[in-house]
């Protein structure tokens, strides 16, 4: 494939360098006000590729998986994504890749009308069992949340001289923000279904399926697990079935070889093995 060699250089002094310490020596780069943001964003990734693996093996494909794993682009998402292209480009820049693998970090956009895919959220939708628990903590987090919250307002709001109140704004942004989380995550568990389980010899991989794929290209080897919009955590290798790498792996057999095309270009895997 066309990126096939991209980022096959080592360190400046000939040292192969791991995704963990390119992440360590970009982020000490960075000042103290985004340090601690970007470097939660930066480990998830390289936990997600393999902190110990070279950094110069990284590959277009490989950036693209990634942001397929990301979901839409939201407000989140995006400055998210935005860290690791930061991190990308660094890369390129201190030698450890020979190109600028953040072109290939592209986010999937959203559709008109929706943010987040808060629109189709009253639909009926499908959970793993460790989905579902961990959506309903999650829930039950934020609603522990909300007599701090609301002392903070009254803190603030003490301060008669609105104009400039930054404590104030921020309170109700966070508030905002929380209450939204708070009405999706009770409308996607009220509408759920659970569903999962041990699969029978020969079925199909289906949401809540974890499967290995070996790269025919490469033949290294890279495990996902489907699950719905709402679980997607690139960090535990979970993608989107609503995805296009989701999708064209639904419905598949141990042995089946897969094509998925990314925005760096066709991949081509065989499944190896499915659980669940």
């Amino acid at each position: 494939m066309a990126d096939e060699t991209e980022g096959a250089s080592a360190g400046s002094g000939g040292e192969v360098v791991g995704l963990s310490q390119a992440a360590a020596l970009f982020l000490s780069t960075l000042p103290p006000e985004v340090h601690q943001e970007s470097q939660r964003e930066v480990y998830r990734f390289a936990r997600w590729y393999g902190a110990d693996r070279p950094i110069g093996e990284l590959r277009g494909h490989d950036v693209a998986l990634y942001a397929e794993s990301l979901g839409t682009a939201t407000a989140d998402v995006a400055r998210r994504a935005e860290v690791l292209r930061s991190f990308l480009a660094f890369a390129k820049k201190e030698g450890l890749t020979t190109t600028n693998l953040a072109t290939h970090l592209r986010l999937r956009k959203s559709p008109a009308g929706t943010e987040g895919g808060a629109a189709t959220a009253a639909t009926p939708s499908q959970l793993t069992a460790e989905g579902h628990a961990s959506l309903r903590a999650e829930l039950e987090a934020l609603k522990a949340q909300r007599p701090g919250i609301s002392e903070e307002l009254r803190q603030a709001m003490a301060d008669k001289d609105f104009r400039e109140n930054v404590p104030l704004d921020a309170a109700r942004e966070r508030q905002a923000h929380v209450e939204g989380r708070i009405r999706q995550l009770e409308t996607i568990l009220k509408h759920a279904e659970v569903v999962g389980g041990e699969a029978a010899p020969g079925a199909k991989t289906h949401l809540g399926s974890a499967v290995i794929l070996r790269d025919l290209a490469s033949g290294s080897a890279v495990r996902y697990m489907l699950v719905s919009p709402s679980e997607v955590s690139p960090a535990e290798g979970k993608i989107s079935i609503a995805s296009p790498v989701g999708k064209a792996l639904l419905n598949r057999t141990v042995g089946e070889e897969v094509e998925i095309s990314v925005p760096a270009g066709r991949l081509h895997f065989r499944i190896e093995e499915i659980w669940g």
